[in-house]
C-alpha cells in the first residue's frame, strides 16, 4: 500500500512505526477513503485539485478591494494615505464597483492557480516521498515539503500568468485599463500577442514560488507543532476543530509568506504595469528598481499581511474542509 503523509486515515502524517527503532512520519494508509475515493488514484488528485480551487479562486476574489489598493500603493505610494481614505476616493471617483475592479480576472486566474498549486502539490509529495523512501521522507520532511510546494507552484504560475498580467494592468491604471477580464485578454493581445500576457512569469515566479514553498512547509509544521501542544490525539477531535486548527495554522503560515514574497510582489505589480515594449525583464527590473531603491520593495507590505494571511488560513480552512466532506482525511496529526 501506498506510503504518504497528509492522505492517510484517521491519523496522518506524523504517527510512530511499529518498530521502536525510529519515530517514523508515514503510515500505511488504506485503499480508499471514507468518501470510498482510493487514495493517490486519478479521483483522488482530481479531488484534491477541485478542493485547492474552491480554496483559492473564491478567497482571492473575496479580497479584491484590498488588492486593488495595495497594488495601486505599489506602483504610486502618494496615491491614498490609507485603505478607508482609498475606497472612498475610488468609490466616489468610480462608483461602488470600483472597489471591486479586478474581480473577474483574479477569480478565473487563482482558480487555475489553486488547481495547480494544491494537486500538483499533493501529486509531487507522494512521487519524492517513494523516490526517496519512508525513513528518508520522515527524517526530511521539511525539506520535502518545499521540494513538492516549489515544483507544483512553478505549473501553477503558468496557469495564472495571463490573469494576473489583465489583473495588474487593470487595477493600476486610472480609469481602469481593460472594463472585464475578457476585454483586457482581447486588449494585450491584440497589442502585444500572448507574450504580453507572459511577460511578468520570470517575477511571478520569484514572487510565488518562495510564498508557496513557506505557505506548505509552514503550514504542514505548524499543524504538527499544534497538535503535538494538544492533549489529545487528533482523531479525537471534531471536524469542526480540526479544521480551525487548520485555520489557524495557515494564517500563521500566511504572516512568513507575506513577508518572504513580497519585495517580488512589488515588482510584479511595477512590471505588469511600467514595463516598455521591447524592454527585458531584467533591464525592466534595474530601471525601477533604480527609481524606488530597496525601500520601495516594500511598499504595501501591512496591508498585504493581513490579507496574506487572512487569505492562507481561509484557503486551508476550505481545503481540508472539502477534504473532510468527501471523505478524505484533514492535515496533520502527532508526531
Amino acid at each position: 500500500m501506498p506510503l504518504f503523509p497528509s492522505s492517510s486515515s484517521i491519523n496522518t502524517a506524523f504517527t510512530a512505526p511499529s518498530s521502536k527503532k525510529t519515530e517514523n512520519f508515514w503510515i500505511r494508509a488504506p485503499a480508499e477513503s471514507k468518501g470510498g475515493i482510493k487514495l493517490y488514484s486519478t479521483d483522488y488528485y482530481l479531488a484534491c485539485t477541485l478542493g485547492g480551487i474552491l480554496a483559492c479562486g473564491p478567497t482571492h476574489s473575496a479580497v479584491t478591494p484590498l488588492d486593488l489598493v495595495k497594488c495601486r500603493r505599489q506602483v504610486n505610494p502618494t496615491l491614498y494615505t490609507g485603505n478607508f481614505q482609498a475606497w472612498k476616493s475610488i468609490i466616489a471617483a468610480e462608483g461602488f464597483g470600483g472597489i471591486w475592479t479586478g474581480l473577474g480576472a483574479t477569480l478565473v486566474g487563482y482558480s487555475f492557480q489553486g488547481a495547480g498549486k494544491y494537486g500538483f502539490y499533493e501529486l509531487f509529495k507522494k512521487q519524492y516521498a517513494d523516490i526517496v523512501g519512508e525513513e528518508t521522507a520522515h527524517n526530511y520532511r521539511t525539506s520535502l515539503y518545499l521540494a513538492a510546494s516549489a515544483s507544483a507552484e512553478v505549473i501553477a504560475d503558468v496557469l495564472l500568468c495571463p490573469w494576473e498580467a489583465i489583473k495588474v494592468r487593470t487595477q493600476t491604471t486610472i480609469p481602469p485599463f481593460a472594463s472585464s477580464v475578457f476585454d483586457g485578454y482581447k486588449k494585450i493581445t491584440a497589442a502585444e500577442g500572448v507574450a504580453g500576457l507572459y511577460k511578468g512569469l520570470t517575477p511571478l515566479w520569484a514572487r510565488q514560488v518562495p510564498y508557496t514553498m513557506v505557505k506548505f512547509a509552514s503550514f504542514e509544521r505548524t499543524v504538527e507543532a499544534i497538535y503535538n501542544m494538544l492533549p489529545k490525539e487528533k482523531s479525537e477531535y471534531s471536524m469542526l476543530t480540526q479544521t480551525g486548527v487548520s485555520f489557524l495554522g495557515g494564517y500563521i503560515a500566511g504572516v512568513f509568506c507575506a513577508v518572504v514574497s513580497h519585495p517580488a510582489d512589488v515588482m510584479v505589480s511595477k512590471i505588469n504595469a511600467e514595463k516598455q515594449p521591447g524592454e527585458s525583464v531584467g533591464a525592466a527590473v534595474g530601471r525601477i528598481y533604480g527609481k524606488i531603491g530597496f525601500a520601495g520593495l516594500w511598499n504595501g507590505l501591512p496591508v498585504r499581511i493581513v490579507m496574506v494571511g487572512t487569505l492562507t488560513g481561509l484557503q486551508w480552512l476550505l481545503y481540508d474542509s472539502f477534504k473532510a466532506v468527501v471523505g478524505l482525511p484533514t492535515t496533520g496529526s502527532k508526531k
